[in-house]
């Protein structure tokens, strides 16, 4: 059975997912979740750490075990991480899960956003830019491809965003009643 009572943001780095989740949650009456913040707490160890000595698989790995976890929650936003769509399993979860919605967002925008933050382990690079269009060019179709609703968070505030998937949450809502 399809469940869609929580919320799943996807999208990339600095498109504003943990921001606007818990715009949402709070708006929603729901409880919001950052799966990067509970890898975090589950390991004592921050992402950067998990990196450097398990490697991007070591991470992914870790990801979907949390991942697994709280999609089985009724009544979250959960702020995924921007490459949990890599794996087919994780992309399933999701769809069966929630609501989901990708949070897309120019490159340009996600630079701004992140370029002062050393939390982001693979824009650890001589040339983040070029590693954020290299993200998204492999990430963007993946997104899309199961993505309830689209918003562009570029072009208006977290707020604007947040009041624009609430839209769409509850036309789903309503849609999904009228079956």
């Amino acid at each position: 059975m399809v469940q869609k009572d929580n919320i799943f943001l996807i999208g990339p780095m600095g498109s504003g997912k943990t921001t606007i989740g818990r715009l949402l949650a709070r708006t929603l009456g729901m409880v919001f979740f950052d799966s990067d913040r509970e890898i975090e707490a589950r390991t004592g160890v921050d992402i950067p750490l998990i990196f450097e000595y398990e490697g991007e698989t070591g991470f992914r790995r870790r990801e979907h075990e949390v991942l697994a976890d709280l999609v089985q929650l009724r009544g979250i936003v959960l702020a995924t991480g921007g490459g949990v769509i890599l794996r087919p399993d994780n992309r399933a979860l999701l769809q069966r899960h929630g609501f989901v919605v990708y949070l897309r967002c120019a490159v340009e925008k996600q630079l701004e956003r992140t370029c002062k933050d050393n939390h982001r382990p693979l824009l650890k690079t001589a040339d983040p830019e070029r590693r954020l269009r290299d993200l998204i060019s492999v990430r963007a179709p993946l997104y899309e491809s199961i993505a309830d609703a689209v918003v562009d968070t570029g072009t208006c505030s977290s707020r604007q965003a947040a009041k624009k998937i609430q839209k769409f949450y509850h036309a789903f809502e309503k849609q999904s009643l009228a079956k």
